[in-house]
């Protein structure tokens, strides 16, 4: 998930490197469909605006399908923090979005496993945006409350993990949503809740 500009070769090494799931070293059916989304997301990311925060009118009448769309196809910027943390967007729906994360050396806790706060972090994610992709024009959210249940340790031998985020209940006021951190292999690592408050954005300037 390096969303550096590269090329088609050096973004082929990068997303094999440590990607092998077996004793043997060969990389599992599963495990490759994910790579092969993620290097289409790469690459259109790469082709677009690069990191940082959307404008008010590139916002403005659109619903948050019609947005979370648009940066999939690389038309908007990516967040930065995906950057940072080294993870993506893969794919969203009417009230659901799937995020990609690489567990790397960086996201390691004195214990020598990935930090509770990356799977907080990508839970989060995709939770929030399937509930963004339930706003109609003129609406948006905000995260009031985050509940993330830690079920096994992760480290960087894992070579990809996916949050699978899906909306629960979006009214007027309130929306709920729950999302699954999972491995190639479907092991659970992390399972987590949201309730968020929808509101009326304000008009863009």
């Amino acid at each position: 998930m390096d969303t550096r500009t590269h090329s088609p070769e050096q973004a082929a090494h990068s997303l094999t490197s440590g990607a092998t799931s077996s004793a043997t070293g060969a990389i599992s059916p599963a495990l490759q469909a994910w790579l092969d989304e993620e290097q289409a997301v790469t690459l259109r990311l790469d082709a677009g605006p690069g990191a940082g925060v959307s404008r008010p009118d590139q916002v403005a009448g659109r619903s948050g399908l019609e947005l979370m769309q648009a940066m999939l196809r690389g038309e908007l910027p990516y967040p930065p923090i995906a950057r940072t943390l080294d993870f993506m967007l893969i794919s969203v729906g009417e009230g659901s979005a799937v995020f990609q994360g690489r567990p790397g050396a960086n996201h390691l806790n004195p214990m020598g496993t990935v930090h509770g706060g990356w799977f907080a972090t990508l839970l989060d994610s995709a939770l929030g945006c399937a509930v963004h992709t339930c706003m109609p024009p003129g609406r948006g959210y905000t995260t009031a409350e985050l509940g993330v249940n830690l079920v096994k340790a992760l480290t960087p031998r894992v070579p990809r993990v996916r949050a699978e985020g899906r909306v629960l209940h979006c009214g007027r006021q309130l929306a709920t949503a729950e999302a699954r951190l999972v491995g190639p292999d479907g092991t659970l690592y992390a399972h987590a809740t949201t309730t968020c408050l929808v509101f009326e954005m304000p008009p863009a300037r």
